[in-house]
């Protein structure tokens, strides 16, 4: 049962006075079984959740997984050897959406692939959410989400039902803009450590606001919902970082599209 150290690891003043600030009360070891129960809540409901088998669909996963490699390279990742970093493809066309677990499970719907142009992009949407996990963005929201009692609670046999509660909020999780932010800062220091554009993630904000589509905004950054603003933060600081900005002429693309499943082959 995760929680199991915080009763002696959490000062009594603090308790006191920390309710609804951004304190995280769960160990590392707290958000590697989280984003395992996560994984397997996920695992068990393929109605909702239709995800890609990974041998008969190796080549996708191979793929994806050399991108998440040249990402955890980089000397920015806090917890590259302390979580799983597993990838998971959802067959789901009509869903722009990607997302990664406390622990490292990382989601990325089809939708999300085909609605992007480039590699970069994709690299630079995977390094958003790699970051929210590395930074520890979930159990944050979750201690304040649920408050300090309630979490406690679970360290002396409330509740058993909330456990399976605070696992399935997860997937839905929307991340304060100042996490947003954080996320898209790591995104651009992860990439500038690889070939990839460091702006990629800015190349997704540019097609929505390109395509008109500003005014709706994925669920997974849907609480920061002003790409333009984005796009400009993301850009300046590849600038100043010094990092290449000029999409990696070797990624080919796609290849990694051609590799999915027809639309509708898996459903």
């Amino acid at each position: 049962m995760f929680f199991r150290a915080l009763v002696p690891a959490v000062p009594l003043a603090l308790l006191v006075g920390c309710e609804g600030g951004d304190i995280n009360l769960f160990t590392i070891e707290d958000d590697k079984q989280l984003g395992k129960d996560v994984a397997a809540e996920i695992e068990a409901d393929p109605a909702t959740y239709p995800i890609l088998d990974e041998q008969e669909f190796a080549d996708a996963y191979d793929h994806l997984y050399r991108i998440r490699d040249e990402l955890l390279v980089s000397n920015d990742f806090e917890h590259a050897d302390d979580f799983v970093w597993e990838l998971h493809i959802i067959d789901d066309d009509e869903t722009l959406n990607a997302f990664c677990t406390p622990g490292g499970y990382i989601y990325v719907y089809t939708g999300l692939m085909r609605y992007l142009d480039h590699e970069d992009e994709l690299a630079g949407v995977l390094g958003h959410e790699m970051a929210h996990a590395d930074n520890r963005h979930s159990t944050e929201q979750l201690t304040e989400i649920y408050g300090i009692s309630t979490l406690l609670s679970l360290v002396v046999g409330g509740d058993p039902g909330l456990l399976g509660d605070v696992a399935t909020s997860l997937v839905s999780l929307q991340f304060s803009r100042g996490d947003e932010a954080q996320a898209d800062e790591y995104s651009v220091r992860y990439l500038c450590d690889t070939d990839y554009a460091a702006n990629g993630t800015a190349g997704f904000f540019e097609k929505l606001i390109a395509e008109g589509d500003s005014g709706y905004i994925p669920e997974f950054l849907s609480s920061h919902p002003d790409p333009g603003n984005r796009v400009a933060d993301i850009n300046a600081l590849a600038e100043d970082l010094e990092c290449n900005t000029e999409y990696d002429p070797d990624a080919d693309y796609a290849a990694l599209l051609d590799t999915l499943p027809s639309s509708g082959q898996t459903q």
